[in-house]
């Protein structure tokens, strides 16, 4: 067994009653470990993709998206770099999902573009959102979907892999029990603990037993790891909303999380105890609606659904407006009412409405902004408060997280699903509930944590990937390297430099001109560009003293250009070369039995 000179101390098992001192890193040896790593996941909320490898066999669990920040212009979805799985894809042996949230399963129509996989294992909810993402995709014929639930059962050559129920803000989210060659590995998907739950509840028994038969390494659900306590019980939040619907004289408005589809439930089975009738507007909210009311989740009557063209015939305190937009979205319905560019519905003073739901960081300021146009144009705005209570988290806090843990009782622990900072407070938590320090792992997307009879440590071996951001349908990864040149012009600029030549008698017809945008302001950078001018023209002329050609004379431009602006600037725009040839040695290529590309060249 090789070892690294330069590692930390651990601890291994050298018989059923030793324990002995012994690095914690090793050579990675893949005939032998059990290797666990993520494509995406780690170091953010979403585009989960975690993988289990062992020999010529790969367990995938999720297949999520990361929807884009603001600052990504022009990006629809970031999604995990699949490249290392093309590559292995006969070894794929199950992809599992754990529930039917985007950040897991918006990917997949991607995935299954790239990667050949014959089925994709998923609870009864998680199947019908993936349908009706694959239908509008017409992808629906290309993959097999299997339901599974908390009694099913995947083998393989050298996987054995169970599930349990866990309570989320969505049906039939489950967590995973993978056992492997080399140990146990849970994964608990997303999941909270909520002891007066609306669905199914935990499966506290089985977690207790699978902690009493030995977990070697726990992976589990990092986003609330900051949020000390436990997270309000969702039973409470739906008798608070239903008791505002009750007071409300007017049209009530409420806006949520369309993916919080027990939320959405208990939004509509308030209204219609309430006696208010029910219009659903915004895209994903009305998908959410049809499937959870097709899999039996809703269960609301057809004859408590109006449509648009009803709003006006009702009296005020019998509607109830359930719409999507609680994040401040600009083309969201809750944003166009507030905006009064909506088709339908046109906010009335005495209007009141609901946020069911927290700003996720990053969107205050949308929040804000549309919580002060609704209030400006006289609607009565509530948001979600310590005394309100209009929502609460459907991920894991600080005690529900040590819960867990307890339950588990890893020998080891890997935090999931969250920012850097989420992680490493995960740590603090199970270190305090008895887990060794050096038996917790902080990983990036790509890291390699690998099991060795039932050992974790940390390998020297990474997997290739990265964020991919898709445009539109494009999953090429051409969309990445145009969003790289769009931050580089954001952040740089462009300078084009334009040349005129005789291919003919290989001489330069007159000095460049250099145009710059975004890059320098011109009147006041005159000097710099005259000077910039004359450094091309002097390269240019030294390259053009011997037989060149197009391609060499653009690398030319760039190579003695981009440094010297760099080196005044401190700054890289991008360098665009324009070569322009002279009529007559493009006449004279043309009369050529093999013409050449001889007109303008960029």
């Amino acid at each position: 067994m090789k070892e690294n000179t330069k590692t930390t101390k651990g601890r291994t098992k050298k018989n059923k009653n030793e324990i002995v001192e012994m690095p914690i890193e090793y050579q990675l040896d893949r005939k032998k470990d059990t290797m666990v790593y993520a494509l995406g996941g780690l170091g953010e909320v979403g585009k989960n993709m975690y993988c289990i490898e062992h020999e010529d066999e790969i367990i995938v669990v999720d297949i999520g998206v990361l929807f884009p920040e603001e600052g990504l212009l022009g990006v629809d979805y970031v999604i995990p770099d699949f490249s290392y799985l093309q590559k292995n894809q006969a070894r794929i042996k199950a992809v599992i999902i754990t529930h039917g949230h985007e950040d897991h399963i918006g990917a997949i129509p991607f995935f299954i573009q790239k990667v050949k996989i014959n089925e994709i294992y998923a609870p009864k909810f998680a199947i019908a959102l993936i349908n009706k993402k694959l239908e509008e995709r017409r992808l629906n014929k290309s993959i097999k979907l299997k339901e599974i639930n908390h009694d099913s059962r995947i083998h393989t050559k050298h996987f054995d892999i169970g599930f349990f129920n866990t309570t989320h803000s969505i049906p039939d989210s489950l967590g995973v029990l993978i056992n492997s060659p080399n140990g146990r590995i849970v994964h608990t998907g997303d999941f909270k603990f909520d002891l007066t739950p609306i669905g199914n509840n935990s499966d506290y028994q089985k977690m207790a037993y699978i902690g009493q038969i030995g977990v070697s390494l726990l992976l589990s659900d990092s986003t609330n790891s900051g949020v000390a306590g436990f997270s309000l019980s969702e039973k409470k939040v739906a008798s608070v909303i239903k008791e505002q619907m009750r007071k409300t004289p007017g049209r009530l408005l409420v806006s949520t999380f369309a993916s919080n589809v027990l939320r959405v439930n208990q939004i509509l089975e308030a209204a219609v105890a309430c006696g208010r009738k029910v219009a659903v507007f915004g895209r994903s909210m009305e998908n959410v609606v049809e499937i959870a009311r097709k899999q039996k989740v809703i269960n609301i009557p057809e004859s408590s659904f109006i449509g648009a063209n009803e709003l006006n015939t009702l009296p005020a305190n019998k509607i109830c407006i359930v719409c999507t937009g609680s994040q401040g979205e600009p083309m969201a319905a809750l944003s166009r009412i507030a905006n009064g560019t909506h088709r339908f519905i046109k906010i009335i003073p005495g209007d009141t409405v609901i946020f069911s739901s927290n700003p996720i960081p990053g969107n205050d300021m949308s929040v804000s902004a549309v919580v002060n146009q609704l209030t400006r144009v006289g609607a009565n705005v509530v948001v979600n408060s310590p005394l309100t209570s209009l929502h609460t988290t459907g991920h894991a806090t600080q005690e529900e997280q040590k819960l867990m843990l307890q339950l588990i009782k890893p020998v080891s622990f890997m935090p999931i699903h969250g920012e850097y900072k989420m992680l490493k407070q995960h740590i603090d938590t199970a270190v305090e509930t008895g887990v060794k320090r050096e038996n917790c792992f902080i990983c990036a997307n790509g890291d390699v944590v690998a099991l060795r009879d039932g050992i974790a440590f940390h390998a020297k071996e990474r997997i290739q990937t990265d964020d991919i951001y898709v445009d539109g349908n494009d999953i090429s990864g051409l969309s990445t390297s145009v969003i790289k040149d769009r931050q580089l012009l954001a952040d740089n600029g462009m300078v084009a430099v334009i040349v005129a030549i005789n291919s003919k008698y290989n001489k330069i017809l007159c000095k460049p001109s250099i145009v710059s945008r975004g890059f320098v302001f011109i009147k006041e950078s005159q000097t710099l560009l005259k000077e910039a001018e004359l450094i091309v023209y002097e390269a240019l002329k030294e390259k053009m003293l011997q037989k060149t050609t197009f391609g060499e004379l653009k690398n030319c431009i760039k190579s003695s250009l981009e440094p010297f602006l760099f080196q005044k600037t401190n700054r890289n725009p991008i360098v665009i070369p324009v070569i322009l040839n002279s009529k007559s040695a493009m006449q004279q290529n043309q009369e050529k039995p093999k013409p050449k590309r001889t007109t303008k060249e960029a």
